[in-house]
C-alpha cells in the first residue's frame, strides 16, 4: 500500500532534487545542451557580490522579522488568554492575515507605501511618512519587515495560545499567594513553560523569513536597485530568467544547507533553556 506514495513522492521530488544535484556541477543555461563544469559553479557562488548581497540582506531580514513577529505575537497571546471579551472573535481577526494571499496584501501595503502614509505624513507635517519608503536603498527593507511580521503574526499567536493552555492555572494561584505581580508571573512562569512553543515559533519563523519571496516581488521587486533582493528572488531570476540554471542550482543546495545550519543551531541553543513539567 505504501508503494504509491512512494513512486510519486519519488517522481514529484527525490528525482527532480537528484537532477538538480546533478545540474548544479554543469554550466547548463535551462535549455539546450550543457558542459560538467565540476565545483566551478560553487567556487564562483563566494566570489560574486551580488550573491553575498543577497544572503547578508535576507539573513538580515529574517533575524528581525523573527525577533519582531515572535514580539509582537507572544504579547498578544498572553492578552487573547487573558479574561477579556471578545477574545474568541479577535483570535479569529488576528487569524485572517495569515489566510491571505501574499501577493494581494503585498499590492494594497504597496497602494499604502506609496500614496496613504505618505499623503497623512504631508498632511501632519511629519517627514518620516512623507515619502514613499519603498522607493529609498536605506528604506525600502522597513516595509517588506512591516508586511510580513503583520502577515505571519496570526499563526504564532496561534501556537503561543496553544502553548499557554498547557500551563496549569495553580502555578498562577500559587504565584498569587506569594505576591507576584504580572511582570514576575509572565517572567518567572509563563515564559519559561512557554520555552517548547518558543523554540518552535523562532525555528518556523526563521525558515519561513529565510525563503521570503512572494513579500518582495509584491512591493519592491526586489529594488530599488538591488537593494532587496534576497535569496529565493535572486535564484528565480538568474535560473528562469538569467541562463544561469546551473549556477543558481549551486546557490540553491548552499541556500538549503545555509537554512538547515541555522534551524540546528537554533534548536540545539534553545532546547537547553526547555522547562519540563
Amino acid at each position: 500500500m505504501a508503494i504509491p506514495g512512494f513512486l510519486l513522492l519519488f517522481l514529484f521530488h527525490t528525482f527532480p532534487v537528484i537532477r538538480g544535484a546533478f545540474y548544479s556541477f554543469t554550466n547548463w543555461k535551462g535549455y539546450g545542451s550543457y558542459d560538467f563544469v565540476g565545483l566551478k559553479n560553487y567556487i564562483e557562488l563566494f566570489n560574486d557580490s551580488r550573491v553575498m548581497d543577497s544572503y547578508i540582506f535576507t539573513f538580515k531580514f529574517a533575524v528581525i522579522s523573527t525577533i519582531l513577529v515572535n514580539a509582537f505575537s507572544l504579547v498578544l497571546a498572553v492578552g487573547l488568554n487573558a479574561k477579556i471579551k471578545f477574545k474568541n472573535t479577535l483570535r479569529a481577526v488576528y487569524f485572517t492575515p495569515h489566510i491571505l494571499s501574499i501577493l494581494i496584501v503585498g499590492f494594497i501595503f504597496k497602494h499604502i507605501f506609496t500614496y496613504v502614509l505618505p499623503e497623512i505624513g504631508q498632511t501632519l507635517g511629519i517627514e518620516i511618512l512623507a515619502k514613499n519608503i519603498l522607493g529609498y536603498p536605506d528604506l525600502a527593507w522597513i516595509g517588506i519587515v512591516v508586511l510580513a511580521v503583520w502577515q505571519s503574526s496570526g499563526f504564532h499567536i496561534i501556537l503561543y495560545l496553544a502553548g499557554l493552555q498547557t500551563i496549569p492555572q495553580q502555578l498562577y494561584e500559587a504565584a498569587d499567594i506569594d505576591g507576584a505581580n504580572n511582570w514576575q508571573k509572565f517572567w518567572r512562569v509563563t515564559f519559561p513553560l512557554l520555552a517548547p512553543f518558543f523554540t518552535v515559533n523562532l525555528v518556523v519563523a526563521m525558515r519561513n523569513f529565510m525563503m521570503v519571496f512572494d513579500h518582495i516581488v509584491a512591493l519592491t521587486n526586489g529594488g530599488p536597485g538591488r537593494a532587496t533582493e534576497s535569496i529565493s528572488l535572486l535564484i528565480y531570476r538568474g535560473g528562469f530568467e538569467g541562463g544561469e540554471f546551473g549556477y543558481q542550482t549551486a546557490n540553491s543546495i548552499i541556500y538549503f544547507i545555509f537554512i538547515l545550519i541555522i534551524a540546528v543551531i537554533q534548536v540545539k541553543f534553545l532546547q537547553r533553556r526547555e522547562v519540563q513539567l
